[in-house]
Parts: structure tokens; C-alpha cells; sequence
């Protein structure tokens, strides 16, 4: 006897055609292959709404999805490559607009003059030099330059003069922007902290917490 013949043969995917679906799983697209080959339209109709509510259990993520029971059906429409005569609930999806690519988001690669305050400071600065002379316009500026000397205070851990802040208003306007002399910033608390984007401004305020609770209750224990 050829030992040949009691050998087992392998398939491996590299082997098989490559999965529209990979979440649905291969036994799916054997499912969908087998509906197709049904000659009634009506049957057919039917066996294509069984495979939808097995699609559904292997996927239940999809229920995350707003009309995700149409998403389904669209499923079962890119399994079977678009070739489908059924009874759909929904409209067929469309092969052109389901494979077309985003549109490309245009960026921004205008450099930024001051990368510590950010680029949205120069769209700011435009707003305020448009605005006409008067308290609303002075009031704008000396919230900019609040929030331009803690930006400053993020990346310089340094103290800044509110003067250093002054002059960065009027050099990243180009001069159109002039501060009125009367402006004056509050002062900051020596206890303030700012931390760069992304820091966890309140681990030490979780552990003070901690210790103060752990404070408390061993006084308990001790009375």
C-alpha cells in the first residue's frame, strides 16, 4: 500500500483564497458559496437572513455600531464579492463607495513661531488685531497673556516677567497687536504647578490623600 494514500493533506491559508471578511471566519464564505448556488430567490432570501444571525454571534462587537443590523447585511454583501440576488432588507452597498479611500485631511505645515505656546496663539492674535480699540479688546489681551505666561511657565519651570510675555504678544502679532499699559497679570501662587501635556497632575494629590486616610485611621485604632 502507497503511503501515500493514508496521509493527511494540509491546507493552510496561504494556500486559499484571501478572506473579504476575516472576522465572519472561512466557514461563513462556504455558508454564503452554498446560498448562492440555491435557485429559488426566495430560499435563497431566507438562507441569506440565517447567515446574517450567525454573522451577528460571531461578531456581537458590531452591535457597538449605529444601524448595525444594515452593516451586516453589507457584510454578507462583501463576503459574497457583491454578486448577491436576494430580498435585502436595506439598498446593496456599493463596491466604489465602500473601497474608496477618505478624503486627504490637509495639514498644517506652516512652522510655529513660538512652539511652547502653541499654534492656535497666532489664530488668537489675528482675532484680537481685528477687534477695535476698547475695554473688550484690553480684556482679550490680558487673558491671552494669562494664558500665554502659564503655557510659558509648562516648558520653562523658570519664572517669566509679565514684560517677557508682553513683548512675545507683540512680536508673534507682527506688531499689531500693542498692550496697553495698564494691563497687569495676577500674581501666581508659589504653590501652583503645571505640568507638560500627558503628566498626571494628581498622583501627589492621590498619595497626600492616601497618607492622610492612613493618618486618620491609626489614630482610630489608637483610641
Amino acid at each position: 500500500m502507497d503511503a501515500n494514500e493514508n496521509s493527511i493533506k494540509l491546507y493552510y491559508n496561504t494556500e486559499v483564497e484571501k478572506l473579504q471578511m476575516p472576522e465572519y471566519g472561512r466557514n461563513v464564505l462556504k455558508m454564503v458559496e452554498q446560498m448562492k448556488s440555491i435557485p429559488d430567490r426566495g430560499k435563497r432570501t431566507a438562507q441569506a437572513a440565517a447567515i446574517v444571525k450567525v454573522m451577528e454571534r460571531l461578531n456581537p462587537q458590531v452591535h457597538q455600531q449605529d444601524n448595525y443590523s444594515q452593516k451586516l447585511w453589507d457584510h454578507l454583501y462583501m463576503i459574497a464579492g457583491y454578486d448577491l440576488d436576494i430580498d435585502s432588507p436595506y439598498p446593496a452597498p456599493v463596491p466604489e463607495f465602500v473601497n474608496s479611500r477618505p478624503e486627504q485631511i490637509p495639514l498644517n505645515t506652516k512652522p510655529i513661531k513660538a512652539r511652547h505656546y502653541g499654534r492656535n496663539i497666532e489664530s488668537i492674535l489675528n482675532l484680537i488685531a481685528s477687534e477695535p480699540e476698547g475695554e473688550i479688546k484690553t480684556a482679550m489681551i490680558r487673558s491671552l497673556a494669562i494664558y500665554m505666561r502659564q503655557q510659558y511657565l509648562i516648558w520653562n519651570k523658570d519664572t517669566v516677567a509679565d514684560e517677557t510675555i508682553f513683548q512675545d504678544i507683540e512680536r508673534l502679532s507682527g506688531g499689531r497687536v500693542k498692550v496697553p499699559a495698564e494691563v497687569e497679570l495676577t500674581k501666581i501662587s508659589a504653590d501652583s504647578t503645571f505640568a507638560r501635556p500627558g503628566m498626571n497632575l494628581n498622583y501627589g494629590n492621590r498619595n497626600n490623600n492616601r497618607n492622610n486616610r492612613n493618618r486618620k485611621n491609626g489614630k482610630k485604632k489608637q483610641q
